[in-house]
């Protein structure tokens, strides 16, 4: 039934996307901030706990409430529970509106207010931007976030489904995904927050274990959908340019399955006070090379991202549903 889940969900969240401030990213948030503060005392394993507690309670509960469901009410009120999860941890409407935000104000040719929004979707500072730079660090983005709110939900939603594990996998990845950021921002942020190194250790360990298979299948999906040999020719000659590893094989991969020329120097957040640090603010900016070989980005390959990214999720889907008949037949 993964299959039929993850369709509605899907469905729906187009029909209905969660508003920015919904409750449940919000209780998300709240929960994680009261880990920290009960729990984060500064010491190696506590980091650990903070982990374990804001990842793990949470999967517990949608795990109980799956198996109730299912001894008492019966396998459609648990499909239902499994829809109500993936519309809460899956979708493009997420974030692709920042996305067309961005594009719509490159194809009107207002470059300041592209920035403004992207400045404003990543919290960072992009103050003199190129216009190329504007649509790369866009294309960069938008297929992680494509891979973090899709891909990586629908990889570990499949897996703990078919073991009987319901919806258990989405909220595992989701919050494993929200600590990782949870902690760089709380101490970097506009309001910093102490926060020891032991969280942001774990948080940051962890999801790079969590994220090493789903990242690859993503990269695999995008090879098999775009430029194949490219693809894999970027994914093993230059995702270790990147800074992230798993990041660097999804960048490597959708650089080649383009020939877009991805990669170069990192944008700084917006609240740090010295931003001369910034794309255009030094010298040494420039000197910092693409990662990847490729064309010059246009706004052209937005549109190329978008279909790059739908295709996968067709193809992701037609393998699901011939699974699932698989299943049903046999």
């Amino acid at each position: 039934m993964s299959f039929f889940a993850i369709l509605v969900a899907l469905l729906i969240e187009q029909v209905r996307p969660l508003s920015q401030d919904n409750g449940a990213h919000a209780a998300m948030r709240n929960w994680a901030r009261w880990c920290r503060v009960n729990f984060d005392a500064g010491r190696g394993h506590h980091g650990w706990v903070v982990w374990g507690l804001a990842v793990g309670l949470p999967t517990l509960v949608t795990l109980m409430v799956h198996a109730l469901l299912l001894a008492y009410v019966g396998w459609p009120a648990a499909v239902v529970w499994s829809v109500a999860i993936l519309y809460l941890t899956l979708g493009f409407r997420q974030f692709s509106h920042h996305f067309t935000d961005i594009r719509d104000a490159l194809d009107a040719g207002d470059e300041a207010l592209a920035r403004e929004r992207l400045a404003r979707w990543q919290r960072v500072d992009a103050a003199d931007l190129p216009r190329s730079e504007i649509v790369r660090h866009v294309i960069e983005y938008s297929v992680l976030a494509a891979h973090r709110h899709v891909f990586g939900v629908l990889f570990w939603f499949s897996v703990l489904a078919a073991v009987g594990l319901g919806p258990t996998g989405a909220v595992f990845y989701r919050m494993s995904e929200f600590m990782s950021r949870y902690g760089a921002y709380r101490r970097k942020g506009p309001a910093a927050q102490p926060i020891s190194e032991s969280l942001v250790r774990a948080a940051q360990g962890n999801w790079a274990w969590i994220d090493w298979l789903p990242a690859r299948i993503t990269a695999l999906g995008f090879a098999v959908v775009g430029s194949f040999e490219d693809a894999i020719d970027g994914w093993r000659n230059y995702a270790q340019r990147f800074p992230n590893d798993n990041d660097g094989v999804i960048l490597a991969a959708t650089a080649g399955a383009l020939d877009v020329r991805l990669g170069g120097r990192e944008l700084q957040p917006a609240f740090l006070p010295d931003s001369s640090q910034t794309l255009q603010g030094s010298p040494a900016a420039a000197a910092v090379p693409p990662a990847t070989p490729g064309r010059e980005p246009e706004v052209a390959h937005l549109a190329q991202v978008v279909g790059l990214v739908w295709r996968t999720v067709v193809m992701w889907m037609v393998l699901l549903a011939l699974l699932t008949l698989a299943r049903l037949l046999g």
